[in-house]
């Protein structure tokens, strides 16, 4: 069976795409169709391969990748990361945007098949302009917190996001759409993501703490709002959990957006497949490996096991 070759793209294809409708045409076409954005694709056979990057601004893409990896042991990821430019969430609007497309296309660069944006911030403030700038060619997938879910056992729910995203418009709208009538506190986490991108054990428990402490005893399901919570998902589960009471459920993101992404691109999961899934890691464009800090982490380690060296 004869297969299709891939056409190699030029590294400006994606800035050229934007005004060159032709452009976008073709590269559509070597690619996947896609009839609507949000819905399954139709597959264009072109090889063997499933590549799936992921972006964050940091290491909290580390729990999504993980999710992809288990799905997919035989899938290709792609993470990229600017961690020199870490925290994103205390930025305007337009530097999170502008350094996200960075990113994205420092990954888009590698020819994914789907792009996950591993990241709440530059989900609520990029997403439109990554979407714009890379699909139809490249399916993007955004991450939302967990609401719905967390909604739907009843509450009363904690939601543990930074100080700008927690109160913000758009948390306040996931919260009248999907948990209206439920109880739901919103817990700002200071410092908690930067504590966990250093790996800074102190700062991750004193941030815990807090943030535990501003969280109602009664309780029952916590949503993570940053991707770095869920790398230490046990942790926050330890300080909430009230004796004597039901066990805690914790609602991240990682699996339902590492599923979706499978889904753009018309694959299904494949959990038995031959664990021979590369790992390319871009740290601010250039490619590297994974970082000290990542290995501190279960998922970090998985990644580097489950991945043979390139």
């Amino acid at each position: 069976m004869s297969v299709r070759q891939k056409k190699p793209w030029p590294r400006s294809s994606h800035s050229q795409a934007a005004s060159d409708p032709t452009a976008v045409h073709t590269r559509a076409l070597t690619r996947r169709s896609l009839p609507h954005p949000g819905g399954p694709s139709r597959r264009i056979v072109y090889g063997d391969r499933v590549k799936i990057a992921l972006m964050d601004s940091g290491i909290g893409l580390l729990a999504a990748a993980t999710a992809v990896r288990r799905l997919r042991p035989d899938a290709e990821l792609v993470l990229s990361s600017d961690p020199g430019s870490m925290p994103w969430g205390p930025r305007t609007p337009e530097d999170v945007t502008a350094r996200a497309l960075a990113v994205a296309e420092a990954a888009a660069a590698y020819r994914p098949d789907a792009l996950i944006v591993a990241c709440n911030t530059a989900s609520v403030r990029a997403l439109p302009a990554l979407r714009a700038r890379l699909e139809p060619g490249v399916p993007v997938i955004g991450t939302v917190p967990a609401i719905k879910p967390a909604a739907a056992g009843g509450g009363p729910v904690a939601i543990w996001a930074t100080p700008a995203t927690t109160g913000s418009p758009y948390q306040r709208g996931l919260i009248r759409e999907f948990a209206d009538g439920v109880s739901v506190t919103e817990v700002p986490c200071p410092g908690l993501a930067d504590a966990v991108e250093h790996a800074d054990r102190a700062g991750i428990d004193a941030a815990i703490a807090a943030a535990a402490a501003r969280t109602p005893d009664d309780v029952r399901a916590v949503v993570l709002g940053c991707t770095h919570y869920e790398l230490v998902a046990e942790r926050i589960r330890a300080a909430v959990q009230r004796p004597g009471l039901a066990p805690l459920v914790l609602h991240g993101s990682a699996g339902a957006v590492a599923a979706q992404a499978l889904r753009r691109i018309g694959e299904h999961p494949a959990p038995d497949a031959p664990a021979h899934g590369s790992l390319t890691v871009l740290l601010g464009g250039r490619e590297g490996t994974l970082t000290e800090t990542a290995l501190t982490y279960d998922e970090g380690r998985l990644l580097q096991a489950m991945s043979p060296a390139r």
